[in-house]
């Protein structure tokens, strides 16, 4: 038993062992190119969660990660078959109910560890602000990498690209698939262009229809992804998420928390 997995977890350890932080990872069930599975905002969630979490325990955190919710907000890819959507206020309810469960048994801190671009959670935050006595922080991890992003990678990353891939190719490899010759089956993710200067050049906002934003759902290029890499990322993101995880373990919530 891992203690800071609740799945694993038994009710004679958590009757006995009051938890501080929960973390709730977020996923998705979507396309990502054509060489990785559904899964994998969900896998990378998990993957990360438990590291995360191992590493946190391990520095005296009373931490617990909760199930991976497996699906995400899918409405920009609501044209390619089984990318299976929660509309927006759907997800939020769930993760507000999930928080007054956490509320209820006692515990007040609790991470959204989300794996997939299109959740958005901090309108989340604010609408629980004030209604909830519970201290609710967010983690894109996928933002979690500023300063060393560049040092490992060659091109930017959006989804289904060198990033993903190289997490894949590190703690799921049996699911991407490659070709005869043991290259990815993965297009290059090359994405098109608006007719609109100002969307193309990030002056306005537009949510991205994916079947004419891609060709098979891909953006960014796979190809230079590597197991090592992947490695390199998850490294970076123990040591950066479970500090925090510690710190938030040990503060107390005082009228200033968490200032």
């Amino acid at each position: 038993m891992r203690p800071w997995i609740l799945a694993e977890t038994n009710y004679e350890y958590t009757k006995n062992h009051a938890y501080e932080v929960a973390v709730l990872p977020l996923g998705a069930t979507e396309p990502h190119n054509l060489h990785l599975p559904y899964s994998t905002d969900t896998l990378e969630a998990n993957a990360i969660g438990e590291r995360v979490c191992q590493a946190a325990h391990e520095r005296g955190a009373r931490v617990v990660l909760l199930p991976t919710i497996p699906y995400g907000t899918e409405t920009n890819m609501r044209e390619l078959p089984l990318a299976m959507n929660i509309d927006p206020a759907t997800l939020y309810q769930v993760v507000s109910d999930l928080i007054a469960s956490c509320v209820k048994s006692g515990v007040r801190k609790i991470l959204l560890l989300n794996s997939h671009g299109g959740n958005e959670l901090k309108p989340l935050l604010r609408h629980l602000a004030g209604k909830t006595p519970a201290q609710v922080f967010v983690c894109d991890w996928f933002k979690s990498l500023d300063g060393v992003y560049e040092e490992i990678f060659s091109q930017p990353e959006d989804h289904a690209g060198e990033m993903e891939t190289s997490l894949a190719l590190a703690y799921f490899p049996h699911l991407v698939a490659h070709t005869e010759e043991g290259g990815l089956t993965a297009d290059a993710g090359a994405t098109a262009k608006t007719r609109f200067e100002a969307v193309n050049r990030g002056w306005v906002g537009m949510t991205r229809p994916w079947h004419l934003l891609t060709t098979n759902s891909g953006s960014g290029n796979p190809h230079a992804a590597t197991k090592e890499k992947g490695e390199r990322v998850m490294q970076v993101l123990v040591e950066r998420l479970s500090a925090f995880l510690a710190e938030l373990s040990e503060a107390e919530i005082d009228e200033r928390f968490p200032y």
